[in-house]
């Protein structure tokens, strides 16, 4: 039922033969290169931000590690053959045939996003809730070119949220307040220069 679920849900968004043109690149540049806005966003919060708002970075930086290791583990026992190994549907877009469920590349900017999203710091919440729709697009092109089944993308989200919640829970939440101070002393050595001059937070 399952995979007759993912199969029609894979028919449905992949994109049909002959894909070319802005549809084609706009496509591509979603599965490949949207990811960084992830990365981007948290440096951007750590550098722009105060205590509360770097110790959020840091526990959906730590979500995002949890989680892509997850999935490595999963992919290490269960391998799932991407769309194209299986030659299914049309496919746009290289890609090695490594196990394809869960998607890492949704996986990590569902676990930022989720992270920020529900923090309690209103403008991690304001980060997280542009990074919501841009991970679905990350996650809708990256079918929608043949390299990624429905199913790895609900697997992601799945183990995304999962991470997300466990670096909210007190332990990991107390855990991460502890290294906080140690990171940011590593930042304000690394950018001692740019932070002296006023270019940067400390």
């Amino acid at each position: 039922m399952i995979e007759h679920l993912n199969l029609l849900l894979f028919s449905f968004l992949n994109a049909q033969a002959g894909l070319t043109g802005w549809q084609l690149l706009s496509a591509i540049f979603a599965a490949e290169w949207l990811i960084f806005v992830m990365p981007l966003s948290l440096v951007m919060l750590w550098m722009g931000g105060t205590g509360p708002a770097r110790e959020v970075a840091l526990r959906a930086l730590f979500a995002a590690v949890c989680a892509l290791t997850l999935n490595g583990l999963i992919g290490h026992f269960w391998y799932s053959p991407r769309p194209f190994v299986l030659d299914v549907g049309h496919t746009f877009l290289l890609h090695d045939p490594d196990s394809s469920f869960p998607s890492d590349h949704a996986t990590s900017i569902f676990s930022v996003a989720l992270v920020l999203a529900f923090s309690r710091v209103q403008e991690a919440r304001r980060i997280g809730w542009v990074l919501l729709p841009l991970a679905l697009v990350v996650a809708w092109s990256r079918v929608y070119l043949g390299v990624h089944w429905p199913k790895d993308m609900a697997g992601a989200l799945v183990v995304s949220a999962a991470m997300a919640w466990l670096v909210s829970t007190p332990g990991l939440r107390a855990a991460c307040a502890k290294v906080l101070p140690l990171m940011e002393s590593v930042y304000r050595r690394v950018l001692a220069v740019p932070i002296g001059r006023g270019w940067l937070r400390p």
